[in-house]
């Protein structure tokens, strides 16, 4: 999915951005393998903070 993004884009503005990125795509590809409302998990907090 990152070079799919790279592509349409042309570059990420930053390795933070591309970082950032990752960690979003992570996040919602676990939650639909789980079967989770991927909105709902977006929005809640993160255990421990």
């Amino acid at each position: 999915m990152g070079k799919l993004r790279e592509k349409i884009s042309g570059c990420y503005r930053s390795m933070q951005g591309a970082r950032d990125f990752a960690n979003l795509r992570s996040v919602i590809a676990i939650a639909r393998k789980q079967d989770w409302n991927v909105l709902e998990t977006l929005a809640s907090p993160i255990p421990g903070n």
